[in-house]
């Protein structure tokens, strides 16, 4: 793409995102919408009902009782002390306390029938994909922990369901909200990396103690059986998707294939003997421990792609945005790269004053705005209240969203198509178009702001 072309799509965007979108995606197609840019009625307050409070749940409680004109109608989790925990994070916000559902797989469908505005889902895997479909079906707006979907037919019915009933579907990818992402996005967007080759993103870090973990509270250790089934990439969404909004994956480029290979396994074997956990050592189909999945895009970008969950070794998502005129890399610390009028000869890494200076000019506004704040509630470093603040900014002004349900779909979809191509002995997969061709005149997202004059945070 010229650089005349880039510059008109990008101010479009950001023109676009900064305003109310109210309908403004037409219909298609047996009544479907085009859920990309599309606005739903602006809402005076945010009703919600949170199902799943026993972890990252919680976490959502605290955040969301922060956000004025939201309303936590309800809470649901299969035990009721994690709820009564839910409850207490209420009072002490000076909120009132929500109805309360527990003791049944099926009782959250009691939730869902509820008078609520969004549905917020932070339960095992295999409950994300139901419990949004069931929310939109029944006219409520849908946000789901990562990752969204686990087959490619939930992807789908995802996609389908929100275009037919015209109901939000957000992937709550918080990775997508941490500062240096967002920086380095706007830096995209201004073309201070030039046009981008390549990316790559991960999730490794160590959490052998998590899948072995028995406890009553842990629901049948749904992270041990997905990983004891499953070979392939089975998290990709925490290092996907930044980059992918970098790249424009969905408005005006697409995933168009991807291979996949995973090393053997030998880490969480070695850890399981060493903490006297021998029944999970040497299982005969437990994944390898490193996945490396090679992602082709539409314009000619590629993506690497990485999983290891077992291996001892520091967190890392890399990040790693690759261009014309530069480099960044977010761990094992940020770093960047510009090459400003090609006189550099050894290309080395900006220095401390460099850093600060870029931070400085091209700080997301988001960050600008909600920093400080976000911060202080807290959620990842504030990234997650970030994703949460930005969600309900959207929602209550009729605005679309950061995060639709094609990125909910793309990114996810990377999760069986990966096992399809470990098993095919890293064979090329076809990643499927889930806007149906729409991605080649979909805005790309823009550089947005909220300001929180109209939505103020409460509490602490």
């Amino acid at each position: 793409m010229n650089t005349s072309r880039k510059n008109f799509m990008i101010s479009s965007a950001v023109a676009a995102m900064s305003a109310p979108m109210v309908g403004t995606a037409g219909l298609f197609g047996k009544g479907r919408r085009n859920m990309c840019g599309y606005g739903a009625l602006p809402l005076e307050k945010v009703r919600v009902g949170i199902i799943g409070v026993g972890s990252r749940g919680k976490g959502a409680v605290k955040r969301l009782a922060n956000i004025q004109d939201v309303e936590i109608v309800a809470l649901c989790d299969l035990g009721e002390a994690e709820v009564n925990l839910s409850q207490q994070t209420l009072e002490k916000a000076g909120r009132p306390a929500a109805k309360a559902y527990f003791g049944s797989e099926e009782i959250w469908k009691e939730l869902v029938a509820l008078d609520l505005d969004l549905v917020y889902i932070a339960t095992p895997w295999r409950w994300h994909t139901p419990m949004a479909v069931h929310a939109m079906k029944n006219g409520k707006h849908a946000a789901t922990e990562v990752p969204a979907a686990t087959t490619l037919d939930e992807c789908w019915e995802l996609v389908e369901t929100s275009e037919k009933t015209g109901k939000h579907c957000m992937m709550l990818e918080n990775t997508c909200y941490d500062f240096f992402e967002m920086q380095t996005l706007n830096m995209v967007r201004q073309g201070l990396f030039g046009e981008l080759t390549h990316a790559e993103g991960a999730y490794i870090h160590a959490l052998c103690h998590l899948i072995t973990n028995e406890k009553n509270g842990y629901q049948g250790q749904w992270r041990f059986n997905q990983n004891n089934t499953k070979n392939g990439n089975l998290y990709p969404t925490h290092g996907l998707g930044p980059i992918s909004q970098c790249m424009e994956i969905n408005r005006g480029n697409r995933f168009s294939h991807l291979v996949s290979m995973s090393s053997q396994e030998a880490a969480f074997s070695e850890w399981s003997r060493a903490h006297g956990k021998d029944k999970y050592a040497n299982l005969e189909h437990y994944r390898g421990d490193m996945n490396t999945t090679t992602i082709k895009c539409a314009r000619g970008e590629t993506i690497m792609l990485q999983h290891d969950v077992s291996t001892p070794r520091p967190y890392s998502r890399i990040h790693l945005l690759q261009g014309s005129k530069g480099v960044a890399r977010k761990y094992p610390e940020p770093r960047i790269f510009i090459d400003r009028g090609g006189k550099a000869k050894r290309h080395p890494w900006f220095n401390e004053d460099q850093m600060k200076e870029l931070e400085e000019k091209y700080e997301h506004p988001l960050c600008r705005t909600m920093g400080e704040i976000a911060r202080k509630v807290g959620g990842h470093g504030g990234m997650d209240f970030i994703m949460d603040y930005r969600l309900i900014y959207c929602l209550k002004h009729g605005m679309s969203l950061d995060q639709d349900v094609y990125d909910a779909a793309a990114w996810s979809s990377i999760f069986p198509l990966s096992i399809d191509s470990v098993a095919k002995n890293g064979r090329t997969v076809d990643v499927p178009d889930f806007t149906r061709g729409n991605w080649k005149s979909n805005a790309p997202l823009g550089i947005v702001n909220v300001d929180p004059s109209k939505l103020p945070v409460v509490g602490s």
